[in-house]
């Protein structure tokens, strides 16, 4: 029996419209699995002959229940009780996989680069490759094409709903604490990375950071561990001339790139040209604008201070933005990443929070929003006497309380940044 006929034989409630829900039912129309129904707790008018009516109803008598990511049980009690019904669209994806192989990436910080990275690489050395995942294309609207190698971005949230993903490259490439509030507990955030390697076997690999090699061999996983060596990608990085990528605060995942290759048996000359025709994500310490003497970077995908952190050790002179929704148990200590900052401006609705967190150890505007927060850099720039200064938004913080995403806090910063420095540059 082919696996699209399983399929066919079992019931689906697809919970949640967004992009990844609308996927699925995409996905379902085009390999005419019919038997599923739909609920979005907003979203009621649209697919009405698909709607189901009675939630609690379906939820019991459907095999499975199709989530989409954003949906946390701790916040969704109905939910909770038929937790042993949840998969994913990426477990879809491996119910119905071909003979494609998949790398999935996660960890806290860096997920999406290193994915669009490795993409690259794959394409540039003649390997057939697609991408999608919590990259902003859901796997199945990725495609598939046999004998390939399908990148997949993995964020926590799909982790901990799926049960059938099985990578044969498990990338692993960081932790630190985030959206505690939507899994609930530190523990079940790191229980959902780990997920990624729990149907591994012996034939699969898993590429971790080397500070996890406890946490993965306490759990005796099957695969074969790696483990990247930060100075074997210095060795090479001398020859890399990309500007995104050159920054040390990239090394540590591009070591995991540099090992990945050489898994692939792609040469060293090939891999350099590759990294250095590699155009970089946006907002991700994007730096878009120069003009004199001053930088301007987008870094609005920095949600947290450890992601900051990064930006702010790699760059000195900095008038740096700062603020927004911050996560729980988020802390900001500078140390000597002081020495780096000339002036901080604090935006958004928790002024408090971030107030109180730098008070005494930087010096500090109240600005609000980035209108404010740039028109007040640019007059402070003026009397200030240092050379080669740098304007970074790197909030450490969501952007929720005044933009829907961090990709609509970005455009903004870039538009307002180019729209100022005319007039006082």
């Amino acid at each position: 029996m082919s696996k699209i006929r399983k399929l066919k034989g079992l019931s689906f409630l697809v919970y949640g419209l967004g992009l990844t829900g609308l996927s699925v039912i995409k996905f379902f129309k085009k390999n005419k699995i019919k038997n599923f129904k739909i609920w979005d707790d907003k979203k009621k008018k649209i697919f009405k002959n698909y709607a189901a009516k009675n939630l609690t109803q379906i939820l019991s008598q459907v095999d499975y229940i199709v989530l989409s990511p954003g949906i946390s049980l701790i916040k969704n009690k109905k939910l909770r009780k038929f937790k042993h019904k949840i998969i994913t669209d990426i477990d879809l994806f491996y119910l119905t996989k071909n003979k494609s192989k998949t790398i999935v990436v996660t960890g806290t910080n860096g997920k999406s680069t290193t994915c669009k990275l490795l993409a690259h690489i794959l394409k540039k050395n003649k390997f057939k490759v697609s991408l999608g995942g919590n990259i902003g294309n859901p796997i199945l609207n990725a495609g598939k094409v046999e004998n390939k190698y399908v990148v997949i971005e993995a964020s926590s949230f799909q982790l901990s709903h799926s049960n059938f993903i099985c990578p044969d490259y498990a990338f692993f490439l960081n932790l630190t604490n985030d959206h505690l509030d939507w899994h609930g507990s530190r523990n079940n955030y790191i229980e959902s990375k780990f997920k990624i390697f729990r149907l591994q076997t012996k034939n699969d690999i898993a590429i971790i950071n080397s500070k996890l090699k406890k946490n993965f061999t306490r759990k005796k996983f099957s695969s074969r561990l790696i483990i990247p060596k930060k100075k074997d990608y210095t060795k090479i990085k001398s020859k890399i001339i990309n500007k995104y990528l050159i920054s040390d605060i990239n090394d540590e995942n591009m070591s995991f790139v540099f090992a990945f290759a050489k898994l692939l048996g792609i040469k060293e000359r090939r891999l350099i040209s590759s990294i250095n025709s590699f155009k970089g994500l946006p907002h991700r310490f994007e730096l878009f604008l120069k003009k004199n003497d001053i930088t301007f970077i987008n870094d609005s995908k920095a949600t947290s201070f450890k992601s900051a952190q990064l930006a702010l050790s790699s760059i000195n002179n900095i008038y740096w933005i700062l603020g927004g929704q911050p996560k729980i148990g988020d802390k900001i200590k500078l140390g000597k990443l002081k020495e780096n900052i000339i002036k901080c401006y604090i935006i958004g609705k928790n002024i408090n929070f971030f107030k109180n967190q730098i008070k005494g150890k930087i010096n500090f505007s109240i600005t609000r929003n980035l209108s404010n927060s740039i028109i007040k850099i640019l007059k402070d720039i003026k009397i200030q006497k240092k050379i080669n200064k740098t304007i970074l938004l790197s909030p450490a913080a969501a952007s929720f309380d005044q933009f829907t995403n961090f990709e609509k806090r970005g455009e903004k910063f870039k538009f307002l940044c180019k729209k100022y420095v005319r007039k006082f540059v």
